[in-house]
């Protein structure tokens, strides 16, 4: 069954990808261009990360409309050993960026039996399980991270937002069975989902944000903006977010700590936003149809654990096999305000809005 707020009527995945590439040609992104990321956010939506497809799609127009997106960048690449690269995104649209960042780790691997390409001057690119799982359709292993686009939470023990959401994603193929990707956001949960409850007017859970001065719950998702986002196992979630920002953001030349723009405080500023895709090749290891049979054995075995009662064992990526199924058959179920939010933009971009595809 599908989790999304359900409506009356789902809406065909390929009217959401039209929308989103009609929005943005009418934004200046290239037809070719537009297509791809019209591909990558709908394939956020149709593993379940709602807070990072058609969601943002809005946010992204307004950026590309203030200047502070580049919709015609020149990507460059830097091969700067056998198995490693730095990618220059030229400020464009992060879903390019790093899709282009994926392909040269892919390209090294292949060569070298791992590759890891590092961007710069990126942006904003929606799920990171997305381009964790770019890697698989080479039969490959695949690792993504980046410096998150605000920060909204502290250091351990801290009460000011030094760090942001940087989330982890990790891929690996399997044979008869759905790959494993573990897609995580390192704070309890992301900011995408304080966003979709602050648009639907839905209450926080308690224990997700607290406010800075007081130490006290914050349920209200209308306060969201002046509380902190509580990392993941408590230092734990904030120690990887602070080590996945020095890779992503330091080591890129990207920005990171202090130096991070709020792209959503700030939507006329350029994000420098760095990320990282590492992909490993398994059959350097050992033959890849056994590597495959063994995952296999292994999920096989996992998912027969005796489960708690009420409960059923979850593997990493097996909600996400289920939902890409259900919504590619019987379309996603879009919540109302944000169909209405997207209605008003097809209508100021003079494009067919959603109920015309």
């Amino acid at each position: 069954m599908d989790d999304q707020t359900t409506v009356s009527k789902r809406i065909p995945a390929k009217a959401v990808a039209g929308l989103i590439a009609d929005a943005m040609g009418k934004s200046g992104v290239p037809a070719n261009d537009a297509a791809k990321i019209a591909e990558l956010m709908l394939e956020a939506d149709l593993i379940g990360a709602d807070a990072h497809g058609v969601f943002r799609l809005p946010q992204y127009v307004q950026r590309l409309k203030l200047g502070s997106t580049n919709p015609r960048p020149n990507i460059t690449v830097k091969r700067t050993a056998p198995a490693t690269a730095l990618i220059d995104g030229d400020n464009g649209m992060g879903h390019l960026v790093v899709a282009r960042t994926a392909e040269v780790a892919i390209e090294m691997a292949r060569e070298n039996g791992i590759g890891w390409a590092g961007c710069r001057m990126s942006g904003h690119a929606g799920a990171a399980g997305v381009y964790a799982a770019l890697p698989l359709k080479a039969d490959m292993i695949g690792m993504y991270s980046a410096v998150a686009n605000a920060n909204h939470m502290p250091l351990a023990g801290g009460a000011e937002p030094l760090l942001g959401t940087n989330p982890l994603a990790i891929a690996i193929p399997a044979g008869e069975e759905h790959p494993l990707v573990l897609d995580i956001a390192t704070s309890i949960v992301s900011y995408g989902t304080i966003k979709n409850h602050r648009l639907q007017n839905r209450l926080l859970q308690a224990g997700w944000m607290i406010d800075p001065n007081s130490g006290a719950m914050i349920t209200d998702p209308h306060k969201s903006a002046e509380a902190l986002l509580l990392p993941m196992a408590g230092y734990k979630g904030a120690g990887l977010a602070l080590m996945f920002g020095m890779l992503a953001g330091t080591l890129n030349g990207a920005l990171f700590g202090r130096d991070c723009v709020d792209f959503n405080a700030e939507p006329d500023r350029v994000t420098n936003t760095g990320q990282f895709v590492m992909a490993l090749d398994p059959s350097r290891f050992q033959p890849l149809d056994h590597f495959k049979a063994e995952v296999d054995r292994h999920i096989r075995s996992l998912r027969d654990t005796k489960p708690l009662p009420g409960e059923s064992v979850r593997l990493p990526g097996d909600h996400r096999a289920k939902r890409r199924a259900d919504r590619l058959r019987n379309g996603l179920a879009l919540a109302p305000e944000l169909v209405v939010q997207l209605d008003k933009l097809a209508e100021a971009l003079s494009i067919e809005p959603l109920r015309e595809r």
